[in-house]
């Protein structure tokens, strides 16, 4: 019996027969296109008008329209933000004549027309100081603007101007309900009107976000701003400009970006839920009127440990703040307030230093409301109660 293992005849080798190997090659190739053709789904595809039309040259050129929701909302609302330049008047030191300059531009949202006028939304620091303003439409026309009011501590401000050039107005949105990772749009004129209608898209990175001022630039923060987180890109002369949504929506009045060289992709902008209030605010009134109790205050925690003592203040007690001096009939004075008294509590909130009694006293009170205090004098725990008045000071 023969082995599997015993049989292994050597191969013969075939007859080379290149004009076969050649037609067969191409006979696979044919096959397997016309497999592909056969096996692949087909799409109803229309060339645009301009292929159809140029059928006969040796070149086509392929116009293509696209469009996407961003282009879209681009479309819908670019023409309603404008530039806003701030012109001052600056002295010449050779020939002593005054001259307006541009000291500044930024941007602007058109928000309302009424009675054959128009109404624009900016920011406080893009118009202040101004002696005139000069507001630029989408298309390059120009016109004049009026500073109806400005708002420091929110950095709003509100501009009048005729409404015949004005077509569209912008819609306000709902930025409570912006959720993080959320498509956002900016648009404005960043570092000049050089690159107007600059558009730049991202999305909401963070909301609630409080960030340190400091108006006076003395190296102590002020107030802390209220605002969402995007990383669309926010440069010089956005500010004022729109944050829009998907809908189509002013969502956001693009503010400030965090600047550091170690920092990229954080710009800001002014709730519209919050901004609303105060751009009413300014256009009937030309300001912010904001309660006062008729007090000066000081921090407890920059009072030295040494000083403290005055205040016989319990040793648990570490922050507060202290009334320093008072107004006479003042909404303090009529409510018992005396001086050192070191406020804790305003209607149950703890206040721990001036900001946080300011944004008590500016954000959830109005003119005319009681307000309830408590403080500490000569280490006893007191409450007391005044009617706020409206003036510019606490």
């Amino acid at each position: 019996m023969m082995e599997m293992d015993d049989f292994n005849p050597t191969p013969r080798k075939p007859k080379s027969n290149p004009m076969g190997a050649f037609l067969a090659g191409i006979i696979g190739v044919v096959v397997g296109a016309l497999l592909v053709w056969i096996l692949t789904p087909t799409e109803n595809i229309t060339p645009p008008e301009s292929v159809l039309k140029d059928q006969g040259s040796s070149s086509k050129q392929i116009y293509a329209d696209i469009r996407t929701d961003i282009t879209d909302v681009v479309d819908k609302t670019a023409h309603t933000v404008v530039g806003v330049t701030n012109l001052q008047t600056v002295n010449d030191f050779w020939s002593s004549t005054e001259t307006t300059q541009e000291t500044g531009t930024g941007s602007g949202v058109i928000y309302k027309k009424a009675n054959g006028k128009a109404y624009i939304v900016s920011n406080h620091h893009v118009v202040e100081n101004a002696e005139m303003l000069e507001i630029t439409f989408d298309d390059g026309t120009k016109t004049e603007g009026k500073l109806i009011g400005s708002d420091i501590w929110t950095d709003l401000a509100v501009i009048e101007i005729d409404d015949e050039l004005v077509d569209a107005v912008a819609e306000f949105g709902n930025s409570d309900l912006l959720k993080r990772g959320e498509n956002v749009i900016a648009i404005g004129n960043p570092l000049g009107l050089g690159f107007s209608g600059s558009v730049t898209v991202g999305v909401v990175s963070g909301k609630d976000r409080s960030i340190p001022i400091d108006f006076d630039r003395d190296g102590r923060v002020d107030w802390y701003a209220d605002v969402l987180q995007t990383d669309a890109a926010i440069n010089p002369g956005n500010s004022g400009g729109a944050l829009i949504n998907l809908a189509g929506e002013l969502i956001g009045i693009n503010s400030m970006k965090i600047s550091q060289e170690t920092v990229e992709g954080i710009g800001l902008a002014i709730p519209i839920n919050l901004a609303a209030p105060i751009i009413e605010k300014l256009e009937k009134h030309g300001e912010v009127i904001r309660p006062t109790m008729g007090v000066t205050l000081i921090d407890l925690a920059s009072i030295p440990i040494q000083q403290q003592f005055v205040l016989k203040l319990p040793k648990e007690v570490k922050e507060g703040v202290v009334i320093n001096d008072i107004v006479p009939d003042s909404p303090a004075d009529l409510a018992g307030v005396e001086r050192y008294d070191v406020i804790v509590e305003m209607d149950g909130e703890s206040i721990t230093d001036m900001i946080s009694l300011r944004k008590h006293l500016y954000n959830e009170k109005e003119v005319g409301e009681s307000m309830k205090i408590k403080v500490y004098r000569e280490g006893e725990v007191l409450e007391l109660e005044m009617i706020l008045e409206d003036g510019t000071t606490f």
